[in-house]
């Protein structure tokens, strides 16, 4: 009843493919479930205990991301890394390009986190709609401030 269960699901399966070194597979998997649900986790991703994805659509979760447990996040969050250059692909496969998410984070709709060197500490909230480069302190909560709505009736 949840996409994000079965996405979850299939990643969990795929991850330990991936483990295995099982070539082309767990991609398979994963792109199935991207299919079927809209969100993308890479397979080799590695995610604790207690995850959930509320909605999910538009969820993606790169290869080097590292999510601990109890981590809620929701529709539209994007775990990735930063731009690279066209020549970076090999050079960089086996290094840390996504970011960390540390125990009993949220973060909410809309929030984009990049880059291996990010770390969300424990227990941060992080609010929808925020592009975070940089590491977030245990316990933070990072917020847009209201922006000023304009009605017109014209």
């Amino acid at each position: 009843c949840y996409p994000g269960l079965l996405a979850t699901l299939i990643y969990r399966l795929a991850h330990q493919l991936y483990l295995l070194n099982v070539p082309i597979v767990p991609r398979i998997m994963t792109e199935y479930a991207h299919n079927q649900t809209g969100i993308d986790i890479h397979p080799g991703a590695t995610i604790g205990p207690g995850f959930f994805i509320d909605h999910g659509t538009g969820v993606v979760i790169g290869e080097t991301t590292i999510i601990g447990k109890n981590v809620r996040i929701y529709q539209g969050v994007t775990l990735g890394a930063l731009s690279l250059p066209r020549d970076a692909g090999e050079k960089l496969r086996d290094k840390k390009r996504h970011p960390t998410i540390e125990d009993n984070v949220i973060i909410y709709s809309n929030t984009t986190i990049l880059g291996g060197q990010t770390i969300i500490g424990e227990g941060s909230i992080i609010g929808g709609n925020i592009w975070l480069t940089e590491s977030v302190a245990t316990g933070t909560k990072v917020l847009l401030k209201r922006p000023e709505l304009i009605y017109s009736n014209s």
